[in-house]
């Protein structure tokens, strides 16, 4: 059964969805399984995902990475979301771009996620 916010990728096509309303059933693409995203927390090799949250002047500021992960045409972060219980704001990033994102008026209890486009779903 698939839940809210889930992320989930095709395997053929590379499709990723998230799910907005869970319910019973399989997330079908291209006629095969999607595959559901794990979220990792904990890094792992010498590129950094774990976001990092940070309080500002300016809001909540998430950084992916003690140290600055890769924005490469192949390699990049491909968003970062914070989570308030219900409450979700993403900002989607590109190549060439700082991996990070400020949200302006969250409080400072939030959780982030970033989707890495090589390696895929990690949480704070």
């Amino acid at each position: 059964m698939a839940e809210q916010k889930q992320i989930y990728k095709c395997e053929l096509c590379g499709n990723v969805v998230e799910v907005l309303h869970g319910a019973d059933g399989n997330l079908v693409c291209c006629g095969a399984e999607m595959v559901l995203f794990e979220e990792k927390s904990a890094d792992e090799g010498k590129e950094k995902h774990v976001p990092v949250i940070e309080t500002t002047a300016e809001g909540i500021k998430v950084k992916v990475g003690s140290n600055p992960h890769p924005m490469e045409e192949k390699h990049y972060i491909e968003w970062i979301e914070v989570i308030d219980g219900d409450t979700s704001c993403r900002t989607y990033l590109k190549p060439g771009q700082t991996p990070e994102a400020i949200f302006k008026g969250c409080p400072a209890n939030v959780t982030a996620r970033e989707y890495c486009n090589v390696h895929g779903l990690w949480k704070s």
